[in-house]
């Protein structure tokens, strides 16, 4: 074992994270302890910013993941803040006499709206009591019967002066079914038809010629009939307006009192004065009143009368603080609904219906920047609505209706929001970039952590929501051990040792296993790190179908890989596979030739497409550091192949470039590689090891192969070390450390990396820039001298 190797060695200690299960002592107010959130400082003042500011277009945008608690964090504040500030104003919508289907707007004070509502229904039910048991009356009879008199008496007399004048004519006059006639008189006697037409020619014509005079005569004398009867009619209403204008008089002026402090009312109440009676008479009194059941009639009142509350609010409720879980354009902005009667669709200001604008008038209201972005003309008319300060109901759909349909156009209600847009990263930016309303209407960015800082105070405060989680859904003590575990469990999710994945929801998902599992054991006491373990290795086999089938096809040689031995111009390289919520890592067999020629490398992935881009960049600073090393006196010659073999499918990322630079080190200078190590790490074009993701899966899915085989004690993984800070290892793994049956190797540039790999030392240029015989280096320039020479023997 060389002295690097020594050097590059990751102490066991080192390949996780320490954290003293004392820290976690469990307190014994556990209940008393507020800790609604941890972490998340600059997104905190950011939203005590943007709540602050009273201006328009100092809207949030809350940026972060699913589970961070951020929405936690707002609502908290947002109920906080709302507490203290005044209880907006209630608006409701009211009938237009004049044009229906333009209803007005009305605002009430908080609390003002049901007594309005419930004054107006006591004001309607006093009216149907009322009428049209009024006009019973002796008083509006008495009135009735004069009207109806002073008509008779002037039928009556026209009626006379034509009777008398028929008497002078032997005519007599007689009414029948309503209908005024004549017959003549003979002896005293009225003649029938038969007897009329017995009489001789001459007296026959002579009571003809009476009798068209006599018509002619009623015709003058009745002439005014209409007159008298329009007049009676016009009396009659007349009187039945004053009798029912004087009975509710009185009803109205108690309203006009009780809500003499507020002009909207009063002025709703002079145009109900200036209607009630018609409405009251048209249906409590109509002709077909006695057909129409009391509940219609009261139904028809309240249609006409009865004010639509859109929104109620408490007197001292504070500001309201809404979250719409389903912002579609009517959940948002409200709606118009429509019934069915007597076959036939009809709306009216009764049934505007609110939106969540509506309902967070004067507070706050959350929404998903997804959803919103989801919904077809939402987004738009959002930004509209937060330009203008005014929320309208409409159809967005209108101009695709059908010619001739009815809609209601309401008033317009003024609007004073404060919008919290909750979205991830891609969405804000992207908005940021493309959409300048945006910027205007959404000034303050309040950007929450993915992680937390792993220092005494965050730790303590997520194991208090851990176990006021446990405590909240009555499950056992969670021991120290159990919480260490959890916490572990946060690191590695956000693969680093100082920094604690905020998405708290992963780790109570794991306790929520962990209960289940303690259930179905049927243990006693405690949930301890056991359950945890238990949990995870559980969640694993869940999902580790693919893990395994690829394990598999290792072990039955369907996968070229090799954990023993040496091999020139192989190595095995490390890469992650995420398929849905499986997560694993898997060796990956990288090889190279060589040749004399002037071709240059090759990546066998990029030619055949299935090589991206930053896969193929990572290519490049490969062939730019060969070029850098070996290429200061004479050009760098070579035809070479670089390949991951078994590969088919697509491939990114650079992490593989230092397996592949080793790959090609070796075929050039011909010296074989250890294949008990697999390594992963990119190179920069001088050769120096930079870091890598999915570390964790990487060594692990490469030391279960080496296990499954069989441990020699010569195998282990070589990584940047750069990563050391992001090892959160599994148990069995660090127990293979300490034995010393595995190894991890933390490098920092390449020739640490070929001397593990090749069991030679890499050598250092002197200050003429040459290197020891026999080293790595040396013998690369040779053989690329060769190459070199034979090119140009050729020429």
């Amino acid at each position: 074992m060389t002295s690097e190797t020594v050097t590059t060695l990751v102490k066991p200690q080192k390949l996780t994270a320490q954290l003293p299960e004392s820290l976690f002592t469990q307190s014994d107010d556990i209940e008393k302890i507020k800790q609604p959130f941890v972490g998340h400082e600059r997104a905190k003042e950011a939203l005590e910013f943007g709540l602050a500011m009273n201006s328009v277009g100092f809207n949030v945008f809350a940026m972060g993941e699913h589970g961070t608690g951020r929405q936690t964090l707002i609502k908290q504040m947002l109920t906080e803040s709302a507490k203290n500030q005044n209880t907006p104003e209630e608006w409701c919508y009211i009938n237009n006499f004049d044009d229906t289907h333009a209803p007005y707007k009305l605002y009430l004070s908080p609390g003002d709206g049901k007594q309005l509502v419930a004054r107006i229904n006591t004001f309607i039910d006093d009216l149907i009591a009322l009428f049209p048991e009024l006009f019973d009356n002796p008083s509006y009879q008495r009135q009735k019967a004069a009207i109806d008199r002073e008509f008779n008496q002037q039928y009556d007399e026209a009626i006379s002066k034509v009777e008398e004048t028929a008497l002078k004519c032997n005519v007599m006059l007689f009414e029948e079914n309503g209908e005024i006639g004549f017959s003549p008189v003979v002896d005293g006697k009225p003649l029938s038809e038969n007897e009329l037409a017995s009489l001789d020619e001459e007296k026959r014509n002579a009571f003809y010629q009476s009798l068209t005079e006599l018509e002619n005569l009623l015709s003058e004398e009745l002439i005014e009939l209409p007159k008298w009867k329009r007049s009676s009619i016009d009396k009659l209403k007349k009187l039945k307006n004053e009798t029912a204008a004087q009975s509710i008089q009185p009803l109205l002026k108690e309203l006009e009192h009780e809500f003499s402090s507020n002009l909207g009312v009063l002025k709703y109440l002079s145009k109900v004065k200036v209607h009630v009676v018609d409405t009251v008479l048209d249906i409590l009194v109509g002709e077909d009143n006695e057909k129409q059941k009391a509940k219609d009639n009261r139904k028809l009142m309240v249609e006409h009368f009865l004010p639509n509350l859109l929104v109620s609010r408490e007197a001292n409720g504070g500001a309201p603080v809404v979250y719409e879980q389903n912002p579609t354009y009517q959940n948002l902005f409200g709606h118009v609904d429509f019934a069915s009667f007597q076959g036939s669709s009809y709306t009216s200001y009764r049934l505007i219906r609110p939106g969540a604008l509506h309902k967070a008038n004067g507070g706050y209201l959350l929404l998903d920047a997804d959803k919103i972005l989801n919904q077809p003309l939402v987004w738009a008319r959002l930004k509209l609505a937060i330009k203008t300060q005014e929320v309208t109901i409409e159809n967005p759909y209108s101009e695709f209706s059908q010619p001739g349909s009815y809609s209601l156009q309401p008033e317009k209600i003024p609007l004073k929001v404060k919008i919290i847009l909750l979205g991830d990263a891609d969405i804000y930016y992207t908005l940021h970039a493309y959409d300048q309303e945006f910027n205007e209407l959404f000034r303050v960015l309040a950007d929450f952590d993915r992680y937390l800082d792993k220092n005494d105070d965050n730790l303590i405060a997520y194991a208090n929501l851990i176990r006021q989680r446990a405590q909240k859904n009555q499950y056992p003590a969670v021991s120290n051990d159990a919480i260490v575990e959890l916490i572990k469990y946060a690191l590695r999710r956000e693969e680093h040792q100082h920094k604690i994945s905020a998405n708290i929801v992963h780790s109570n998902d794991l306790l929520d296993e962990a209960h289940y599992l303690w259930n179905k054991l049927k243990e006693e006491g405690d949930l301890t790190a056991k359950h945890i373990k238990l949990a995870l290795a559980a969640k694993e086999r869940r999902t580790g179908r693919i893990s395994e089938t690829w394990l598999s096809e290792i072990k039955e040689r369907q996968v070229l890989i090799t954990t023993q031995g040496k091999q020139v111009g192989k190595v095995n390289g490390l890469t992650v596979l995420e398929i849905g919520e499986s997560v694993f890592g898997t060796p990956a067999r990288i090889t190279a030739t060589v040749y004399a020629g002037s071709q240059g490398v090759t990546d066998i992935e990029r030619e055949v497409d299935l090589g991206k881009s930053i896969h193929s960049k990572g290519f490049l600073l490969l062939t730019g550091y060969l070029g850098h090393k070996y290429g200061q006196e004479f050009p760098v010659s070579i035809s070479a192949n670089i390949a991951i073999e078994q590969s088919y499918g697509h491939i990114d990322g650079d992490s593989a470039s230092m397996a592949e630079l080793c790959a090609l080190i070796s075929s050039i200078t011909q010296l074989p590689i250890d294949q008990g190590i697999a390594i992963t790490g990119s190179i920069n074009q001088h050769g120096e090891v930079q870091s890598i993701g999915g570390v964790n899966e990487k060594i692990e899915g490469f030391y279960r192969l080496c296990e499954d085989r069989g441990l020699t004690g010569k195998q282990g993984v070589i990584i940047p070390h750069t990563n050391v800070i992001n090892l959160m290892l599994s148990d069995e793994v660090i127990k293979a450390v300490e034995e010393g049956v595995f190894a991890i190797h933390a490098v920092e540039d390449i020739d640490q990396s070929l001397e593990l790999l090749l069991g030679v030392t890499a050598g250092k240029a002197n200050s003429l820039g040459r290197y020891p015989r026999k080293t790595i280096h040396s013998l690369a320039l040779e053989k690329l001298s060769s190459f070199a020479d034979i090119l140009e023997g050729g020429e």
